[in-house]
Parts: structure tokens; C-alpha cells; sequence
């Protein structure tokens, strides 16, 4: 099992559209998680910054992230979240959610 950890700005007038969203996330949406190896996925908010923290558990992450990217329920879910974000200034190069270095964990 891989941590991951992620950041990315929430507009401001987009908050509460995205805190709706999330109230009820689609099933399918959820399912395709699921699917894709992603456990104890929570969504975290503060000062304008969404923080993302899931576990995976699966052996290929970049393959199941390309089927869940690949998939069209997840695809229309992210037509309607991603108008909400805009990456942070530290991002790489076609980083959506930037990537966070675990610096310290408790089990």
C-alpha cells in the first residue's frame, strides 16, 4: 500500500459548488475508485486549497490511473470538479493535483 498525497487551489466563488458535488459523489464515480486499487480517499479543505490523501493498493498505479482517466463517467465527473480548481504555482508541468512528499507518518 502507496500513500499519496496532493494539493491544488478551490476558487473561491467555486467552493460551494464543489463542496456539493462531493455531498454525492456519483456511485459509478466511487465504483471506478474502487476499481482502480484507491482506498481511504479523502478530500481535505483550508484557506483556499483542497488537499487530496487516498491509499492505493494496487501494483500498477500509472495503469490504473490511465483507466480511471480513460474512463466517461469519470471523465463527466472531472467536467464538472475541475472548473473549480486551478493548480498551485509550484505544479510541474501538466500536474492538475500536485504531488506532496510524505514527511513523517504514524501507523
Amino acid at each position: 500500500m502507496t500513500r499519496y498525497g496532493s494539493v491544488i487551489h478551490v476558487k473561491d466563488e467555486k467552493l460551494e459548488e464543489y463542496k456539493a458535488l462531493h455531498a454525492s459523489v456519483w456511485p459509478e464515480v466511487l465504483d471506478r475508485l474502487r476499481k482502480c486499487n484507491i482506498k481511504n480517499y479523502s478530500i481535505f479543505y483550508r484557506d483556499g486549497y483542497l488537499f487530496s490523501y487516498f491509499e492505493y493498493t494496487g501494483d500498477d498505479y500509472t495503469a490504473d490511473i490511465a483507466i480511471m482517466a480513460a474512463d466517461p463517467r469519470t471523465q463527466e465527473w472531472w467536467s464538472l470538479t475541475d472548473p473549480c480548481q486551478y493548480p498551485v504555482k509550484s505544479a510541474l508541468e501538466g500536474e492538475w493535483w500536485a504531488s506532496m512528499d510524505e514527511v513523517f507518518h504514524l501507523d
